[in-house]
């Protein structure tokens, strides 16, 4: 195939641009024909060997998909497992301890040197597995969240994955869409494209269909729609030119260095706690030191311990776990189909207050139906039934050759659109949910949206005008011209100069306006959508589509409330989250969803869109502040409108979760806190404005979004109080015994052993917990609330002085009432220490949960870390080889007794100060 020679051999495997070939004088280079703007469609056309009407076949695509190969910048490499392997020993933290490592071995001490270097490689090799986890997870949710596109393909319409397209491919363009591959336009009908990311210029560019000089500059090009550009209005088809590399932004790609993603700010308030405590750990090392020295004991044993109380102090685990957590989590809230976006997003998720949700398709089911049509003089009801054919009220079938307005009526809600119902199958069906809606309508009643477009061919089509709030296409109709209009039932009235009744069309008065708004106000109350419908006939095609309309009718369409939308809403108020929802549709059809939803509190509160119009958030007067902060349902909002409530919210001091699914709606998905787009519906232009996107498009799953944020954020903080307590205590045990001029209760080996047993694996699991029942019973947390707060520093202070205390109760006890040697009653010492921490991972419980019943003793992780901890414990004090390494003799059976005895204390007066003040180590 000529093709294959020309415009597929523009990068090689390796991404380096090949040779250029040419056709009848027409030159392709660099994967795409040189000066695609500067020729015209046909010949655009003719070098692909496609047909702009049509497409390619299925054959083609394969064929060409196989020798061009997929449409996708060249990949940045994913981290290497060298790379992650060398990031774990690239911090303070680790240079810490190879620093005493070093000591160590200069000081002689080549075991404790070696347990140093083995508590590195453990720590680096957990560290290492999460973080590949973390970031092979990362490229699988990327993988999840591939960009769809609709193309034209053996003549049929249908949706695609973007990276299959292919040179040749007849792209549909739409408002929202982000341009997947660079296209010359072959229909523009009111199209604009933002190529800001390519040119910087903030307006809009038009686009057409003409040629343009061959010499212009990227930004004058109005014949091409380039890759990663959006679509910003209007309607419009392209021939795909160039795919992958070979198109514009590809070669600024090839250019551009890997950006470092910027960490999230609970990362970097784990880091800031982690070397604040490193500074602390050389302080509480040297004040160790120095009493230890000037109580008489030796210096090389003193600096030894010093070293050993560093490295004990360091929370090596911090960074790690948190990475663990957040990962896990964004996993979890993947396989529910909530895809996060922002690292970052994870933390802010459980401190949201207030979600403003739009209607259609995450309330709703999105699955429009014609349910009536209101006409001159009488209304017709729908239903369906037995073959999925329409039936009125009397069983019979819908025959629209009966009626002469209902079969115009559903002849222009039929022509009237962008949609495509394809081969019927769901894969097949293309465009907006009321459009389809409306061809199925048609379809079912016996006029077939192929049957219409061959009686009534389009001539063009003037795209949806957001101000004016309507459409129209213009077909051929004999040796007239049919113009086909659909909008707001309103907007469609008023423009109206004739009403279509049994004898033809009759001069609208106000009277009858108002009549006719009052008919469509009444089916709104009942939750219906509706839409105007209105025709003209004309001598030419170039006319105004929406002056001297004749009314036909209203259509009323139903979408059903999910049926999982009033259990979540009932969800998010007991977790304190309000939700208020946001429509474009009339003020009683929004409220009559927002009852079956379940949303306000008693009497719905409803502001239309027209009253907040010019509303400056700053300049908001206290009353009308007030007003807007009480609102249930926003209707008829427009997408601007969204911005400005986000900001009315966020000064009233909310976290504001946001959802759309326009390109309009990016700015306001990108002012919230949480930008929440839809997977299935939304433009790529919203989706990647947003920092969640909804794969299913429903409600509920940001409730569970939400649920899975505040457990991560409980689960760190679980995990900080539980590491820090244990690491306290290690020091204090040391530090106080130094200082009261009483023998060393522990070796450094001994606190090196424990650092790492007793503090990594209970920590790692509490990080994995799934939160309680209760986390979505309680308001929202304060965004600026440290990990550590004044209630849990003070936990933390209070546990790890009840573990010291019982340590060196129980060492004292063995020296003296046992009559040990100072050996054994290091051993009980050791035991005591070890056991009171482990139990203290039950001290991190909930305070408002069971004391049995609660989300630590219902996570077998815990379990797990327990039982692989009293093994090591237990081959730490019973393996010879082991004991004698790190200096732990046989303490007898009443030593053992009494360590046990005395690690359960801590966790007996823990729970006694939970109940006493309610702050628990969540």
């Amino acid at each position: 195939m000529w093709f294959c020679l020309s415009v597929c051999r523009g990068y090689s495997a390796a991404g380096e641009p090949t040779a250029s070939v040419s056709k009848a004088g027409i030159h392709v280079t660099k994967g795409r024909p040189e000066n695609p703007h500067a020729l015209s469609v046909a010949d655009v056309a003719a070098l692909l060997e496609t047909d702009p009407q049509t497409g390619l076949s299925q054959s083609e695509v394969r064929e060409r998909l196989a020798t061009c190969g997929p449409n996708q910048l060249r990949r940045q490499q994913t981290r290497s497992v060298f790379a992650i392997l060398a990031h774990q020993f690239n911090s303070v933290i680790v240079w810490l301890l190879a620093a005493a490592a070093l000591m160590s071995f200069l000081l002689g001490d080549v075991a404790e040197a070696g347990a140093i270097i083995v508590v590195l490689v453990l720590n680096g090799a957990i560290g290492f597995f999460t973080e590949l986890r973390a970031a092979r997870s990362m490229e699988a949710l990327m993988r999840i969240a591939q960009i769809r596109t609709r193309v034209r393909r053996d003549g049929q319409a249908r949706m695609v994955d973007a990276h299959q397209l292919v040179p040749g491919d007849v792209v549909v363009l739409e408002a929202g869409d982000v341009v997947t591959a660079d296209l010359r336009i072959s229909r523009a009908f009111n199209l604009q494209a933002d190529e800001s990311v390519l040119s910087g210029e903030s307006v809009p560019e038009i686009k057409s269909e003409a040629a343009t000089d061959r010499e212009a500059v990227l930004g004058d090009r109005t014949s091409m729609a380039f890759k990663g550009t959006a679509i910003t209005q209007g309607t419009g088809e392209g021939l795909v030119v160039a795919t992958g590399m070979a198109t514009e932004i590809g070669k600024i790609s090839d250019l551009v260095e890997r950006a470092q993603s910027e960490a999230a700010p609970l990362e970097r308030r784990l880091d800031r706690l982690g070397h604040r405590l490193v500074w602390l750990t050389f302080v509480l090392a040297a004040l160790t030191i120095g009493a230890g020295i000037l109580r008489g004991h030796d210096v090389v044993a003193m600096i030894q311990t010093g070293v050993a109380l560093a490295v004990a102090a360091v929370p090596e685990g911090l960074p790690v776990v948190a990475t663990l957590s957040l990962a896990r989590g964004m996993w979890r809230m993947a396989r529910r189909n909530a895809v996060i976006t922002r690292l970052s997003s994870v933390e802010t998720l459980g401190a949201t207050t207030v979600i403003l949700t739009d209607k259609t398709g995450t309330l709703t089911e999105n699955r429009m139906t014609v349910v009536g049509y209101l006409l001159e003089g009488h209304d017709i009801g729908l239903s369906a039934h037995g073959g999925g054919h329409i039936l009125t009220g009397d069983d019979a079938r819908l025959d629209p050759d009966e009626d002469k307005a209902l079969g115009w009526a559903i002849r222009i809600g039929a022509l009237c659109t962008n949609a495509d119902l394809g081969d019927g199958g769901e894969d097949g069906r293309a465009g907006d949910p009321m459009e389809l809606a409306l061809l199925q309508a048609a379809d079912q009643a016996g006029l077939s949206q192929s049957e219409l477009l061959e009686n009534f061919p389009e001539v063009c089509e003037h795209a949806f005008d957001p101000a004016l709030r309507m459409m129209a296409t213009v077909h051929e109709d004999g040796d007239r011209f049919l113009v086909a209009v659909k909008g707001g039932p309103e907007a469609v009235i008023d423009s109206a100069a004739y009403g279509l009744g049994p004898d033809g069309p009759r001069p609208l008065d106000d009277a009858t306006r108002k009549a006719w708004k009052d008919r469509s106000s009444k089916a709104a109350q009942a939750g219906n959508r509706l839409l105007g419908l209105a025709m003209r006939h004309s001598e030419t095609g170039e006319v105004d589509p929406y002056a001297g309309l004749t009314l036909v009718g209203l259509v009323c369409l139903n979408d059903p409330v999910r049926e999982d939308v009033p259990p979540a809403i009932r969800a998010s108020r007991a977790a304190g989250v309000r939700v208020i929802m946001l429509t474009g549709d009339h003020a009683d059809t929004g409220a009559a969803i927002a009852r079956q939803a379940g949303l306000g509190d008693g009497a719905l509160q409803v502001i239309e869109g027209h009253e907040l119009a010019g509303i400056d958030p700053d300049g908001i007067s206290e009353e009308m502040r007030r007003r807007v902060l009480s609102v249930d349902v926003f209707a008829r909002v427009a997408p601007e409108t969204k911005l400005v409530l986000v900001s009315i919210f966020q000064k009233a001091g909310h976290v504001v979760a946001m959802t759309g699914d326009g390109v309009n709606d990016a700015p306001a998905l990108k002012k919230a806190d949480i930008g929440i787009a839809m997977g299935k519906r939304g433009t790529q232009v919203a989706q990647e404005a947003a920092h969640m996107v909804l794969r299913d498009d429903r409600f509920a799953t940001i409730i569970s979004a939400m649920r899975q944020g505040r457990v991560i954020f409980d689960n760190i903080r679980r995990f900080v109080v539980y590491l820090m307590s244990c690491n306290v205590s290690e020091v204090l045990v040391v530090g106080l015994a130094v200082g009261a001029g009483l023998p060393m209760p522990l070796l450094p080996l001994q606190i090196l052993f424990l650092n790492l047993v007793t503090d990594v694996f209970p920590a790692f699991a509490l990080g994995l917990g799934r939160g309680d029942g209760e986390v979505m019973r309680k308001p929202p947390r304060d965004p600026k609330e440290q990990i550590l707060d004044r209630p849990r520093w003070r936990l933390i202070a209070v546990l790890g002085g009840l573990i010291t205390i019982a340590t060196l109760g129980a060492f004292l006890l063995a020296l003296t009432w046992l009559a040990l040697a100072p050996a054994a009653a290091v051993t009980v010492a050791f035991l005591t220490l070890a056991l009171a921490q482990l139990w203290n991972v039950f001290n991190m419980r909930d305070p408002d949960a069971g004391l049995i019943g609660n989300d630590v003793t219902r996570n077998a992780y815990v379990w797990g870390a327990i039982v692989l901890c009293l093994g090591l414990i237990g081959l730490a004090v019973g393996l010879p080889s082991l004991a004698n390494l790190l200096g732990l003799p046989w303490p007898g059976l009443d030593g053992l007794v009494l360590a046990a005895a005395a690690s359960l204390v801590p966790l007996l007066l823990g729970q006694v100060w939970l109940a006493l003040t309610g702050h628990g180590g969540r």
